[in-house]
Protein backbone atom coordinates (compact mmCIF):
# COMPACT_ATOMS: atom_id res chain seq x y z
CA UNK A 1 0.00 0.00 0.00
CA UNK A 2 1.39 3.40 -0.93
CA UNK A 3 1.59 6.22 1.60
CA UNK A 4 -1.26 8.08 -0.12
CA UNK A 5 -3.44 4.95 -0.11
CA UNK A 6 -2.71 4.46 3.58
CA UNK A 7 -3.75 8.05 4.30
CA UNK A 8 -6.95 7.62 2.29
CA UNK A 9 -7.69 4.26 3.95
CA UNK A 10 -7.38 5.76 7.42
CA UNK A 11 -9.42 8.83 6.45
CA UNK A 12 -12.25 6.61 5.20
CA UNK A 13 -12.26 4.73 8.52
CA UNK A 14 -12.30 8.03 10.41
CA UNK A 15 -15.15 9.39 8.27
CA UNK A 16 -17.19 6.19 8.64
CA UNK A 17 -16.68 6.22 12.41
CA UNK A 18 -17.83 9.84 12.63
CA UNK A 19 -20.94 9.11 10.57
CA UNK A 20 -21.83 6.13 12.73
CA UNK A 21 -21.27 8.22 15.88
CA UNK A 22 -24.02 10.61 14.70
CA UNK A 23 -26.48 7.73 15.14
CA UNK A 24 -26.04 8.03 18.94
CA UNK A 25 -27.92 11.33 18.80
CA UNK A 26 -30.86 9.51 17.21
CA UNK A 27 -31.58 7.28 20.22
CA UNK A 28 -34.99 8.87 21.04
CA UNK A 29 -36.12 8.67 17.41
CA UNK A 30 -34.80 5.08 17.11
CA UNK A 31 -36.82 4.08 20.15
CA UNK A 32 -39.89 5.81 18.68
CA UNK A 33 -39.37 3.86 15.44
CA UNK A 34 -39.03 0.58 17.34
CA UNK A 35 -42.26 1.38 19.20
CA UNK A 36 -44.15 2.10 15.98
CA UNK A 37 -42.96 -1.11 14.34
CA UNK A 38 -43.58 -3.16 17.49
CA UNK A 39 -47.17 -1.89 17.74
CA UNK A 40 -47.72 -2.52 14.04
CA UNK A 41 -46.56 -6.12 14.27
CA UNK A 42 -48.34 -6.88 17.56
CA UNK A 43 -51.67 -5.82 16.08
CA UNK A 44 -51.37 -7.75 12.81
CA UNK A 45 -49.97 -5.02 10.59
CA UNK A 46 -47.01 -5.26 8.27
CA UNK A 47 -43.82 -3.35 7.60
CA UNK A 48 -43.23 -2.06 4.07
CA UNK A 49 -39.90 -0.55 3.07
CA UNK A 50 -38.59 1.26 0.01
CA UNK A 51 -35.74 3.31 -1.39
CA UNK A 52 -33.70 3.74 -4.57
CA UNK A 53 -30.31 2.27 -5.48
CA UNK A 54 -28.29 1.50 -2.34
CA UNK A 55 -31.31 2.49 -0.26
CA UNK A 56 -33.37 -0.13 -2.15
CA UNK A 57 -30.78 -2.70 -1.11
CA UNK A 58 -31.03 -1.43 2.48
CA UNK A 59 -34.84 -1.68 2.36
CA UNK A 60 -34.52 -5.28 1.21
CA UNK A 61 -31.91 -5.98 3.89
CA UNK A 62 -34.21 -4.59 6.59
CA UNK A 63 -37.29 -6.54 5.55
CA UNK A 64 -35.24 -9.73 5.12
CA UNK A 65 -33.99 -9.43 8.71
CA UNK A 66 -37.61 -9.09 9.87
CA UNK A 67 -39.15 -11.78 7.68
CA UNK A 68 -36.37 -14.34 8.08
CA UNK A 69 -34.42 -13.56 11.26
CA UNK A 70 -31.83 -11.18 12.62
CA UNK A 71 -29.90 -12.79 15.49
CA UNK A 72 -32.48 -15.15 17.00
CA UNK A 73 -34.56 -18.02 15.69
CA UNK A 74 -38.17 -16.87 15.95
CA UNK A 75 -41.36 -16.65 13.95
CA UNK A 76 -41.38 -14.60 10.77
CA UNK A 77 -42.47 -10.97 11.01
CA UNK A 78 -44.71 -9.48 8.32
CA UNK A 79 -42.41 -7.36 6.16
CA UNK A 80 -42.10 -6.61 2.46
CA UNK A 81 -39.63 -4.57 0.43
CA UNK A 82 -41.40 -2.62 -2.30
CA UNK A 83 -38.23 -2.93 -4.39
CA UNK A 84 -38.30 -6.66 -5.15
CA UNK A 85 -40.72 -7.25 -8.03
CA UNK A 86 -38.95 -6.52 -11.31
CA UNK A 87 -42.07 -7.21 -13.37
CA UNK A 88 -44.13 -4.71 -11.40
CA UNK A 89 -41.35 -2.13 -11.37
CA UNK A 90 -40.92 -2.18 -15.16
CA UNK A 91 -44.69 -2.23 -15.79
CA UNK A 92 -45.35 0.65 -13.41
CA UNK A 93 -42.42 2.66 -14.73
CA UNK A 94 -43.58 2.10 -18.30
CA UNK A 95 -47.35 2.45 -17.85
CA UNK A 96 -47.34 5.18 -15.20
CA UNK A 97 -44.04 6.66 -14.05
CA UNK A 98 -41.04 5.89 -11.88
CA UNK A 99 -42.46 8.44 -9.44
CA UNK A 100 -45.47 6.13 -8.89
CA UNK A 101 -43.37 3.03 -8.25
CA UNK A 102 -43.83 2.87 -4.48
CA UNK A 103 -47.09 4.79 -4.02
CA UNK A 104 -48.91 2.42 -6.39
CA UNK A 105 -47.82 -0.56 -4.29
CA UNK A 106 -48.78 1.20 -1.07
CA UNK A 107 -52.22 1.95 -2.52
CA UNK A 108 -52.68 -1.77 -3.25
CA UNK A 109 -50.97 -3.34 -0.25
CA UNK A 110 -51.07 -0.76 2.53
CA UNK A 111 -53.68 -0.73 5.26
CA UNK A 112 -54.28 1.42 8.31
CA UNK A 113 -52.16 -0.08 11.06
CA UNK A 114 -49.21 -0.82 8.77
CA UNK A 115 -45.93 1.08 8.80
CA UNK A 116 -43.82 2.29 5.88
CA UNK A 117 -40.07 2.70 6.27
CA UNK A 118 -38.53 4.88 3.56
CA UNK A 119 -34.82 5.30 2.97
CA UNK A 120 -33.23 8.12 1.00
CA UNK A 121 -29.73 9.49 1.40
CA UNK A 122 -30.75 12.86 -0.08
CA UNK A 123 -34.37 12.98 1.08
CA UNK A 124 -35.25 14.33 -2.35
CA UNK A 125 -36.40 11.23 -4.26
CA UNK A 126 -39.82 12.05 -5.75
CA UNK A 127 -41.03 8.43 -5.55
CA UNK A 128 -40.08 8.21 -1.86
CA UNK A 129 -41.83 11.49 -1.06
CA UNK A 130 -44.93 10.34 -2.97
CA UNK A 131 -44.81 7.05 -1.02
CA UNK A 132 -44.95 8.95 2.27
CA UNK A 133 -47.97 10.95 1.09
CA UNK A 134 -49.78 7.80 -0.11
CA UNK A 135 -49.09 6.07 3.19
CA UNK A 136 -50.40 8.99 5.23
CA UNK A 137 -53.55 9.11 3.09
CA UNK A 138 -54.25 5.47 4.03
CA UNK A 139 -53.44 5.88 7.73
CA UNK A 140 -50.13 4.02 7.40
CA UNK A 141 -47.50 5.27 9.86
CA UNK A 142 -44.19 6.39 8.36
CA UNK A 143 -40.53 6.23 9.36
CA UNK A 144 -37.89 7.98 7.26
CA UNK A 145 -34.18 7.16 7.24
CA UNK A 146 -32.64 10.19 5.58
CA UNK A 147 -29.29 11.87 5.14
CA UNK A 148 -27.67 15.29 4.91
CA UNK A 149 -30.33 17.81 6.04
CA UNK A 150 -33.29 15.51 5.33
CA UNK A 151 -34.05 17.13 1.98
CA UNK A 152 -37.62 17.60 0.80
CA UNK A 153 -38.75 14.59 2.85
CA UNK A 154 -37.83 16.28 6.12
CA UNK A 155 -40.91 16.89 8.24
CA UNK A 156 -43.15 14.47 6.34
CA UNK A 157 -42.74 11.22 8.31
CA UNK A 158 -44.01 10.33 11.77
CA UNK A 159 -40.46 9.44 12.83
CA UNK A 160 -37.28 10.75 11.18
CA UNK A 161 -33.79 9.33 11.51
CA UNK A 162 -31.43 11.73 9.74
CA UNK A 163 -27.72 10.93 9.41
CA UNK A 164 -26.38 14.50 9.00
CA UNK A 165 -23.31 13.91 6.83
CA UNK A 166 -22.69 14.71 3.16
CA UNK A 167 -21.20 11.49 1.79
CA UNK A 168 -23.76 9.05 0.39
CA UNK A 169 -21.61 6.08 1.41
CA UNK A 170 -21.29 7.33 4.99
CA UNK A 171 -25.05 7.98 5.19
CA UNK A 172 -25.71 4.41 4.03
CA UNK A 173 -23.32 3.10 6.69
CA UNK A 174 -25.26 5.06 9.30
CA UNK A 175 -28.52 3.66 7.93
CA UNK A 176 -27.14 0.12 8.20
CA UNK A 177 -26.36 0.69 11.88
CA UNK A 178 -29.90 2.04 12.41
CA UNK A 179 -31.39 -0.99 10.64
CA UNK A 180 -29.44 -3.34 12.88
CA UNK A 181 -30.42 -1.40 16.01
CA UNK A 182 -34.10 -1.55 15.00
CA UNK A 183 -33.91 -5.29 14.31
CA UNK A 184 -32.09 -6.07 17.55
CA UNK A 185 -34.46 -4.05 19.73
CA UNK A 186 -37.52 -5.45 17.95
CA UNK A 187 -36.37 -9.02 18.52
CA UNK A 188 -35.75 -8.29 22.20
CA UNK A 189 -39.13 -6.59 22.67
CA UNK A 190 -41.16 -9.13 20.75
CA UNK A 191 -39.38 -12.36 21.68
CA UNK A 192 -37.35 -11.63 24.82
Amino acid sequence: MSASESIEFNQLITDATRAIETVRELEPACLDAVGLIETTLKFGGKVMACGNGGSAADASHFTTELLCRFENDRRALAAIALTQDGGFMTACGNDYSFEDLFSRQIDGLGREGDVLVVMSTSGNSPNVIKAIHSAKHLGVKTIALLGRDGGNAKGLADVELIVPVRSTARIQEGHKVIIHILCRLLEKRLFG
